[in-house]
């Protein structure tokens, strides 16, 4: 890696989560920091379901043989 030499004290005065950094034109900009980490999930639309009725099945009689 190359060997950091400050230039000049500009005198700007940081704020907390921005990311500072000298543009294409030579001037220092800053942009907020982007956080890794979980996303954000949509809300998903609640839907109600209808509850479903089921009929009991009548059970079979079956008859025995004689032998």
């Amino acid at each position: 890696m190359a060997k950091v030499i400050k230039v000049a004290k500009v005198g700007i005065k940081k704020k907390g989560g921005y990311l500072y950094f000298v543009d294409k034109k030579g001037d220092i900009s800053m942009v907020a920091m982007n956080r890794g980490g979980k996303k954000k999930k949509a809300k998903k639309k609640v839907v109600k379901k209808k509850k479903v009725v089921k009929k009991k099945a009548k059970k079979k009689v079956v008859k025995k043989k004689k032998r």
